[in-house]
């Protein structure tokens, strides 16, 4: 594990379409940060499960993400509708968190020599994967901004769902995140609020890089 003071550890909680992918990625690039989006972990294994029902076991999901590389968290089909809420379901089982935790922590805390640092976005980042962050951040929206902003991105990938169908899965898995018993999400009182609901992408980039760099300027920590 590296000196913490020659790199940055960013974390970002946030409920389901908040825009937090999109602004932890933006940062990422922007501090030459490895990027993480720790619910695609879990969109792969229930990518996985929904194709083998009956291989998906414990030890089956160990190979897989022993085998794990980011750019597999890039395919297009992971954002679908049906393998988001069989990801909320496995989420919840200790056995399959406990593995996708180590996966994260490795790349929080030692990313490739190549980065400045690591950024990653969940649901418990903030708390349990990395509680001794230099930033953290809580990004939110009102749910029908986020079921619209889900809609419109599916309709962009071609996946025939209905707007009210998107704003129903978003309500679940709200539910499930917030009130499972192990790691559920919640805004820490140490993680700073950004409502993304009526804020562009690029104005909630430069108000979280504000923020970053006055703490930079003053620490020196980059």
């Amino acid at each position: 594990m590296r000196n913490k003071k020659k790199f940055i550890k960013v974390a970002i909680d946030s409920p389901a379409a908040a825009g937090a992918g999109t602004i932890a990625l933006s940062i990422s690039k922007h501090y030459n940060l490895l990027y993480l989006d720790t619910g695609k972990a879990y969109r792969f294994l229930a990518m996985h499960k929904i194709k083998n029902p009956k291989k998906f076991t414990i030890n089956f999901a160990k190979k897989k993400i022993n085998k794990l590389k980011i750019k597999d968290l890039n395919k297009k089909n992971l954002l679908s509708n049906k393998i988001g809420i069989e990801a909320s379901i496995i989420a919840k089982k200790k056995s399959i968190r406990d593995l996708v935790h180590k996966f994260q922590l490795k790349l929080a805390y030692s990313p490739p020599k190549k980065y400045s640092g690591s950024c990653l976005d969940g649901r418990d980042i903030t708390y349990n994967i990395i509680p001794d962050a230099d930033f953290k951040f809580f990004i939110t929206a009102n749910i029908k901004t986020r079921a619209q902003r889900r809609y419109k991105e599916l309709n962009k990938l071609k996946m025939k769902i209905s707007f009210e169908e998107v704003l129903k899965t978003i309500k679940l898995r709200d539910k499930r995140d917030y009130s499972r018993k192990i790691a559920p999400l919640k805004k820490t009182k140490d993680s700073i609020l950004i409502n993304t609901t009526n804020l562009t992408k690029r104005a909630c980039f430069l108000k979280i890089k504000k923020i970053i760099d006055k703490k930079i300027s003053i620490n020196g920590n980059l």
